[in-house]
C-alpha cells in the first residue's frame, strides 16, 4: 500500500477536528438550550405560572370590541322614554341626534338593548335614572293657554300651571289655543305613546256650543255619514243634543279622532262655528269637578284603567 502523503495526513487530520468540533458545537448548543429552558421552568414554576407558556401570540389576545347590547336587555329608546324623555319616537331621535351614551361610548343604533341597572346611561352628559313609579297627572286647561311646556313669546303655558315640581311630565295630545278641558301629563313615555297613537282609539269626549241651532237629522248625519275635510272623511262616535236656544245649541259628541281642531272644524264646514268647547274625558279619565288652572294626581286605580284602555 503506498505510504500517504504529508498534505495528505494533514487533510485527515483536519476533517477529524471539524467533525469533532462541529459535533462539540452542536453538544453545547443543545445543553445551552436544556439549560435555558430548565431555567424558564424553574422560573415559572416559582411564579406557579406554566400555562403561559401556551399563551397564543399577542396579537391574538386583542381586547374585545365594546358591545353593550344586552340579549336580554330593554331597548335603549324605551328606556329613556321610561326615564320621561319624551315619546318613544323623541328618544329614538335623542340616540341617532348622537346625544346618549351607554358606559360612556356613543350609541347610535336603534335595535341596542341594554340592562339600566347594570349600565351607566347618559343623556346629554347627564345619567338618566328610572323611575320606581310614574306620575300622570290630570289638569284643566283653561283658555288662552298654550298646550306646550314653554313658550318663547312669553305666552301661559302648561309649565306655569304645574310649576317644577314635575320636571320630567309632558303632555299627551294637545287643545287649541281657545279651547279647555282635559289634558293629561306623564313623565311615562310608553302610556304617553299609546294614548297619542291613532291605533289604540282612545275616545274623547267634548261639550261643544255652537251658533245656531242644530237639529237631531245633523247629530245623526254626523254620526252614520261624517262630512268630508280638507284631509278626509270624519265622523263622530256619538252627538247628543243637551240644551239650545234661538242662537246657540250646546251638544255633547265623542270621538277617536285626534286631528287638529277636529271639532271645530266639523261643526264649521256645517255652518256651525263653535264658540265655545271643552274637553271633558279622555278614555276612562274624566275632567270632573277639576276648577279651570288645576290639576290633581291621578289616583294607581284610574292609571290601572287608562293602562287597560291602551293595552298596557
Amino acid at each position: 500500500m503506498p505510504q500517504e502523503s504529508h498534505q495528505q495526513r494533514r487533510n485527515s487530520q483536519n476533517r477529524k477536528f471539524t467533525r469533532r468540533s462541529s459535533t462539540s458545537q452542536s453538544s453545547n448548543r443543545r445543553n445551552s438550550n436544556a439549560n435555558r429552558q430548565q431555567r424558564t421552568d424553574r422560573a415559572y414554576s416559582r411564579s406557579g405560572n406554566r400555562d403561559y407558556l401556551t399563551e397564543q401570540p399577542r396579537r391574538e389576545q386583542r381586547a374585545p370590541r365594546r358591545d353593550h347590547h344586552q340579549e336580554d336587555g330593554i331597548r335603549l329608546q324605551k328606556v329613556l322614554a321610561q326615564a320621561g324623555f319624551g315619546s318613544r319616537r323623541k328618544c329614538e331621535q335623542l340616540i341617532l341626534d348622537g346625544r346618549v351614551e351607554v358606559d360612556g361610548d356613543l350609541v347610535l343604533e336603534l335595535g341596542t338593548r341594554v340592562n339600566p341597572d347594570k349600565q351607566r346611561i347618559l343623556v346629554d352628559g347627564s345619567r338618566i335614572h328610572l323611575h320606581d313609579t310614574h306620575i300622570t297627572l290630570a289638569l284643566n286647561k283653561p283658555k288662552k293657554v298654550l298646550s306646550t311646556m314653554d313658550d318663547p313669546k312669553g305666552r301661559w303655558t302648561l309649565r306655569d300651571i304645574i310649576g317644577d315640581k314635575y320636571e320630567r311630565v309632558f303632555h299627551m295630545g294637545r287643545l287649541d289655543y281657545d279651547s279647555e278641558g282635559l289634558i293629561l301629563m306623564t313623565d311615562d313615555g310608553e302610556l304617553s305613546q299609546h294614548v297619542m297613537h291613532p291605533k289604540y282609539e282612545v275616545e274623547k269626549t267634548y261639550i261643544a256650543t255652537v251658533e245656531g241651532k242644530l237639529s237631531g237629522g245633523v247629530c245623526r248625519r254626523l254620526v252614520h255619514t261624517g262630512v268630508n275635510l280638507d284631509d278626509g272623511w270624519v265622523k263622530l262616535d256619538k252627538c247628543t243634543i243637551l240644551d239650545q236656544n234661538r242662537d246657540y245649541t250646546m251638544v255633547r259628541v265623542v270621538l277617536h279622532s285626534g286631528k287638529n281642531r277636529i271639532v271645530r272644524r266639523i261643526f264649521g264646514s256645517l255652518g256651525y262655528p263653535v264658540h265655545r268647547l271643552v274637553r271633558t274625558q279622555i278614555g276612562p279619565i274624566k275632567l270632573g269637578e277639576l276648577k279651570p288652572g288645576s290639576y290633581r294626581v291621578l289616583s294607581p286605580v284610574e292609571v290601572k284603567s287608562l293602562e287597560k284602555e291602551v293595552g298596557l
